[in-house]
């Protein structure tokens, strides 16, 4: 783990050496946001497979539907028919896991590199990269300097998370979690699903700044990203509604 951090590092400092002449003493802040990106450009493949096994498995949901009804008292006969319609559409029902999974060493890196001493001295403006939001409160207060660099970051991830919430409000209303069939705990899921874009701003009060702007950073991609994949899901009703 140690060696891994140390490649790390080295790879955030050659990144804020390269941006230096723009971001000044910010550089690093500003490596760790292209980092970010640099990741999320990486995986955006399997993002794009992703959004394709979704909106497959919105196209085979009324067969899923029609399983579930048919095959309602034989559980095994229900998991087999279920199992062979994935793969004759060929759908994984994890797909959509993987980008997520992907990103998680990064952000553990991220974490226990500034979580530590081995970045010490490197600052976004005035907050340093080590710090959390209660060491911001701690010296100077909401309004501090260093605390007036966790507002401006709460009001990016505020707006990211409303957009990313009505956006799943508007894709559930389309797509209900129960498909048509009593689905245990579907009514709940539904209306706790969309608030969970707002949990991103716990996660910046609570781990290092320097993590911070890697979730936020993530979190924006994450939303621009899928409000293009899923751009022309509109589409056949436009042509339609034109028609």
């Amino acid at each position: 783990m140690s060696a891994l951090l140390s490649l790390f590092a080295s790879l955030v400092e050659r990144l804020a050496e390269l941006l230096q002449p723009l971001f000044a003493t910010t550089a690093t802040a500003a490596a760790i946001v292209l980092f970010t990106l640099l990741v999320r450009l990486a995986i955006h493949p399997l993002s794009r497979a992703s959004a394709r096994g979704q909106k497959a498995r919105t196209r085979i949901a009324p067969q899923l539907a029609a399983l579930r009804k048919k095959h309602a008292k034989n559980p095994e006969r229900l998991r087999k028919a279920m199992t062979e319609l994935h793969a004759r559409e060929k759908v994984s029902p994890f797909a959509g896991i993987l980008p997520a999974l992907l990103q998680a060493p990064a952000f553990l890196l991220m974490y226990h590199l500034f979580a530590g001493d081995r970045m010490t001295g490197h600052t976004l403006f005035a907050a340093p990269l080590g710090d959390h939001w209660a060491d911001a409160l701690a010296h100077g207060g909401v309004l501090g300097q260093a605390g007036v660099v966790y507002l401006v970051l709460f009001a990016l991830v505020a707006a990211v998370a409303t957009f990313t919430y009505r956006r799943t409000k508007r894709q559930l209303a389309a797509q209900p979690l129960d498909l048509g069939q009593p689905t245990p705990g579907a009514g709940a899921i539904a209306k706790v699903m969309p608030l969970l874009s707002f949990a991103t701003l716990v996660t910046v009060a609570v781990v290092p700044l320097a993590a911070a702007l890697y979730v936020v950073t993530s979190t924006a991609w994450a939303a621009v990203e899928r409000a293009l994949l899923f751009r022309e899901e509109k589409s056949p009703q436009a042509v339609a509604t034109r028609a």
